[in-house]
């Protein structure tokens, strides 16, 4: 018989080294970069008394990051009643009369100083209902100025990951973020797009798990040389308004659409927690 705590355990351990990786690898960018430089404020998160939680790390103000969040949670209960009908939708069976789940993952979301350098948002987590488990997660890159160089490098870093595994999950897990990332109402994506994957569950959970650790390190490869090389960039005060108009497109998109915004909010997750992935400031024109 499976063990799935164990294979929990794995999975919520490995989210939380990912974290600790991401978050030194920031904070020397915030080094090498000023005499004063930013860091992460640390701070537990809840999910009700039962529910487990996470570790929320914000810098706010840094040489590099205006605003980045890295966030981890494990969290468990019982589905409400709109949840279930999600999950139901998404054809999870048995829901109604077992709505018991357990959630682990990682979320990131850095918006940057420089309106040269890009923005970014990466997760990876592992779902399980007594019915069904899945792994979900990927990365995009959210310039405000595009620099094709650097949509390349983004997109070589995950298609290697990707291919390590199965040499189709690049082209199709590319196109479901391109869906994904779109903001209908604004008739655009909200970035250049990456990878994005959900419901994965091939019937083979190391495999599957093998994949989703897989994205998670190609996360710093794929940004940390894009930030280097635009660190140095003359900006102007055109192009800070761009920065922050397309921010509010980033918010807009989060707000409205975002699955993990509407999970989270919806299972009673730190609402601080949950909304760190929007801007500092941001404009609308």
């Amino acid at each position: 018989m499976v063990d799935f705590d164990e294979r929990k355990a794995r999975a919520s351990a490995w989210f939380r080294t990912l974290r600790d990786q991401i978050v030194a690898a920031f904070e020397g960018l915030e080094d090498a970069a000023s005499a004063t430089p930013g860091r992460f404020e640390v701070s537990e998160t809840r999910r009700g008394e039962d529910g487990g939680g996470g570790l929320m790390s914000v810098m706010r103000g840094g040489a590099v990051f205006e605003k980045v969040g890295v966030n981890v949670s494990t969290v468990h209960g019982m589905l409400g009643e709109r949840a279930q009908k999600a999950m139901a939708a998404r054809g999870v069976p048995g829901m109604s009369e077992d709505p018991r789940f357990w959630a682990s993952g990682i979320s990131l979301v850095a918006h940057m100083q420089n309106p040269h350098t890009p923005a970014v948002h990466m997760n990876t987590r592992m779902f399980w209902t007594p019915h069904a488990w899945w792994f979900g997660g990927g990365a995009d890159l959210n310039p405000c100025i595009e620099y094709a160089e650097d949509t390349a490098h983004f997109h070589a870093a995950l298609k290697t990951a990707c291919d390590a595994h199965d040499a189709g999950y690049y082209d199709r897990f590319k196109a479901w973020a391109d869906e994904y990332f779109f903001v209908p109402h604004r008739g655009r994506a909200r970035g250049i797009g990456g990878i994005f994957y959900d419901d994965l569950n091939t019937g083979d959970w190391e495999a599957d798990f093998a994949f989703t650790q897989s994205v998670g390190r190609a996360f710093l490869p794929a940004f940390v040389p894009v930030t280097e090389r635009r660190l140095g960039a003359q900006a102007s005060e055109a192009d800070r308004e761009v920065q922050l108009i397309h921010r509010g497109l980033y918010a807009e998109y989060n707000l409205v659409y975002d699955r993990g915004t509407k999970f989270g909010l919806e299972t009673g997750h730190d609402a601080n927690a949950v909304l760190m992935s929007l801007p500092p400031v941001a404009k609308w024109p």
